[in-house]
């Protein structure tokens, strides 16, 4: 079949979306991808093309980055700051509508096929027009709980609960819907939705998994930098358990600022080279705050990394997060939030190491992507 995949994401860096793509291209569907930030030359593999649309950034004061100290404060600074805070979420709404209106050209040019695959809530209407158009088949491939994220910006009630009842609408006409946790699928059909299944973001099984060593030399929170991480807490545990060494290494959000203390930093890594920086420090963090019910159902995906790697976790201690974490005994948990809670299950990951690497490592026989692009392909077919 002709696979029409659009996402506001940046495609280079969507392991998701790639996984999901090459996978449908090796059961001999071709594809083409609309995204943004593509860089000139990407290629994802064969039967697979992609094309890039640019989306303001808007709103971003400085060049972000991580920072030691309190950084500048006043009567100017504390309004521009409370500016940004009331207008972000009209902001944001205006920024990915205005993608939608520039990638509708490239979407028609697309055309037709024979499915639309929408990633993502902001790419739902834009896919849904144009499949109801070609009689195509639409796929929504929901990444998150979408109106129920945590967001910077001003509390916006009435925007969420419109956006449930607009998401429920624009899903229903979906023959299948996927998403990433058992609890998202839960909480999707709860709102009226039939047909929807669970495809993780899982990695690949890695070839060659080296012997785990006897003990684990430091903690790395390898992923996104910024708020909603938890990091803050990270930063104070480290106090508690150095000398044991924390390592962050990842992308940092424009306009988070976090005063590191003793946590080291790392260059950010591709994919494969992360597995290796696991195994170096030997524990990796899983963090978030429980701030958000979207965070609450959530399965990140450096979960499943540190599963790749075969490396115990740390986790944050939410309902699908612990669901997972304690029936494959992947390591240990700790309360969002709570630094001395964190430093206490470190020390607990380092007393039975053992165990937890044991634990994780048969994990691998099911948690990874072999098992997951078998539900995406076999859902696929059922559509031919």
């Amino acid at each position: 079949m002709r696979i029409l995949m659009i996402a506001q994401s940046p495609i280079a860096g969507d392991s998701r979306i790639l996984r999901e793509a090459t996978a449908l291209a090796a059961a001999g569907h071709t594809l083409h991808v609309i995204g943004r930030d593509v860089p000139e030359g990407f290629e994802v593999g064969p039967g697979i093309t992609v094309e890039s649309v640019s989306r303001s950034s808007g709103l971003r004061a400085g060049s972000g980055g991580l920072t030691v100290g309190h950084g500048h404060s006043g009567p100017k600074v504390l309004a521009k700051r409370f500016g940004r805070w009331l207008l972000l979420p009209e902001h944001r709404a205006r920024t990915e509508k205005q993608w939608r209106i520039a990638a509708a050209p490239r979407v028609a040019a697309a055309g037709p096929v024979d499915v639309v695959h929408a990633h993502d809530f902001n790419t739902l209407e834009l896919a849904a027009e144009y499949a109801a158009q070609w009689s195509a088949a639409l796929i929504y491939d929901s990444h998150e709980l979408w109106f129920d994220r945590a967001l910077p910006g001003r509390p916006t009630p009435l925007w969420r609960a419109r956006g449930r009842r607009y998401e429920l609408a624009l899903a229903s006409q979906a023959r299948v819907v996927f998403t990433v946790s058992d609890g998202i699928a839960a909480r999707l059909r709860s709102r009226g939705l039939t047909d929807v299944r669970v495809v993780r973001n899982t990695f690949p099984r890695a070839d060659d998994v080296p012997p785990a060593p006897s003990k684990p030399e430091g903690l790395l929170y390898a992923g996104r930098v910024g708020a909603g991480r938890d990091l803050s807490t990270v930063v104070a545990a480290a106090r508690e358990l150095a000398p044991f060494r924390t390592v962050l290494m990842g992308s940092v959000d424009p306009n988070y600022r976090l005063d590191l203390g003793p946590v080291e930093t790392v260059p950010e890594r591709s994919i494969d080279e992360v597995d290796d920086t696991l195994r170096t420090y030997g524990i990796s963090l899983v963090t978030l705050t429980n701030t958000c019910e979207n965070h609450r159902l959530a399965l990140p995906n450096k979960l499943f990394h540190a599963v790749r790697a075969g490396v115990p976790v740390v986790a944050a201690d939410l309902p699908e997060l612990r669901a997972v974490v304690t029936e494959h005994n992947l390591g240990t948990l700790y309360e969002s939030g709570n630094p001395h809670s964190l430093a206490a299950a470190v020390r607990t990951l380092v007393d039975n190491y053992p165990t937890y690497t044991d634990g994780i490592r048969t994990a691998a026989k099911t948690l990874n992507w072999e098992q997951d692009a078998t539900t995406l392909v076999n859902a696929y077919a059922e559509l031919a």
